[in-house]
């Protein structure tokens, strides 16, 4: 038996330590969780990201009756880029939630499963890392890449 350590480093910030740039991602994430449809889990999440040519998009998740129908919201924003513009790469990718009770949550929330397996193929597709940014009012986790999310992944970069 051989046994491995995965480790992932992940930065701590609060939002005004980030750059212009980064920090209006994020808000605009915050502002995408008003967009959301979420009459079952009444959990509220938002997406935005900023492609490599300046372009934004945002998404929300999208609930359905039919679960598991509905749609994350990394995937929602990620697949509207992709649609619009197929041949540019993500920069960066920014996730807030709001918890049942409307407020934004203290930490940070993260991706699921489905929407890690996304942004690996997005980052293989376009050939480099982009910036995940997991918003919580007590802090914003900065992270290089999907990997520290997703160290082992179902296809190879």
């Amino acid at each position: 038996m051989e046994e491995r350590i995965i480790q992932s480093l992940m930065h701590e910030y609060q939002l005004d330590e980030l750059s212009a740039e980064e920090r209006r991602i994020v808000e605009m994430a915050i502002e995408a969780t008003d967009r959301s449809y979420a009459p079952y889990s009444n959990f509220h999440v938002g997406a935005a990201l900023l492609l490599d040519n300046g372009e934004t998009f945002i998404g929300c998740n999208q609930e359905n009756a039919a679960f598991p129908v509905g749609l994350c919201a990394e995937r929602t924003a990620l697949f509207a880029a992709g649609a619009q513009y197929p041949d540019v790469g993500v920069k960066v990718l920014a996730i807030a939630a709001r918890g049942t009770d409307g407020e934004l949550v203290d930490e940070p929330v993260s991706p699921c499963g489905s929407c890690r397996q996304v942004m690996v193929e997005t980052e293989k597709r376009f050939g480099h890392e982009m910036i995940i940014l997991l918003h919580g009012r007590k802090r914003i986790l900065r992270i290089e890449g999907i990997k520290p999310l997703m160290p082992l992944t179902f296809t190879e970069f």
